[in-house]
């Protein structure tokens, strides 16, 4: 029989923590410093950054991996909930469709117009906030799952909700871009603090009775 089932809540904890600070980092990098980059010069990014659009797309990459190492040692964690296959479930989906969009990314690459540039990052872009809207119905559960502290689980369960809000309005909104700042507050601000706060958490007291 595998170990791997017996693993010590402890040890479960820290791999989820610090998993959960690589896909942070990563993907602050790839986001902030990388798409940014591109959409604000598509051609010159390409072009003469090639590098930086290389290594984003190996960090994208990471979170995905990262992201079904989470959902492993979180679904192992509280494995006697009954949410918990749900959740992971919903986690794991975000992760392979996520997995997908990266495949945009390194057209992006080939193409020598700004138009095919930014086409492909358009492209990621909608990928992604259809796997966000699943991660938001797992962020739901796991606040669910986790009970406590109170109010991390609190913040998770309205960063799902808000995840799930902000792909709905990209999708119905022909005026979305109105908007966009607004929206990207009501989802960064429960998410960082949920999220961050969660993944220190479990470094430092998750597992312990």
């Amino acid at each position: 029989m595998s170990t791997m089932s017996y693993m010590d809540p402890r040890k479960l904890s820290i791999i989820a923590g610090s998993s959960y600070l690589v896909i942070f980092f990563a993907a602050i990098f790839a986001n902030f410093f990388v798409l940014e980059a591109i959409l604000a010069s598509p051609v010159e990014t390409v072009t003469q950054n090639h590098l930086m659009v290389r290594f984003g797309i190996m960090a994208f990459i990471l979170t995905v991996v990262f992201d079904v190492v989470v959902a492993w040692a979180l679904n192992e964690l509280y494995k006697d909930h009954f949410l918990s296959g749900l959740s992971t479930y919903f986690r794991m989906m975000h992760a392979a469709i996520m997995g997908v969009a990266v495949f945009a990314l390194p057209l992006a690459l080939d193409a020598s117009t700004e138009s095919e540039i930014l086409r492909q990052v358009d492209i990621f872009n909608i990928i992604w906030l259809i796997g966000l809207f699943f991660f938001g119905i797992h962020l739901i559960l796991l606040g669910r799952i986790i009970q406590r502290p109170k109010i991390i689980a609190l913040f998770l369960m309205l960063a799902g909700l808000m995840y799930m809000v902000d792909t709905t309005a990209h999708f119905l909104m022909p005026n979305y871009e109105e908007y966009t700042s607004v929206f990207l507050a009501l989802v960064a601000v429960p998410s960082i603090i949920g999220e961050m706060s969660f993944a220190i958490w479990l470094l430092v007291r998750g597992g312990k009775t």
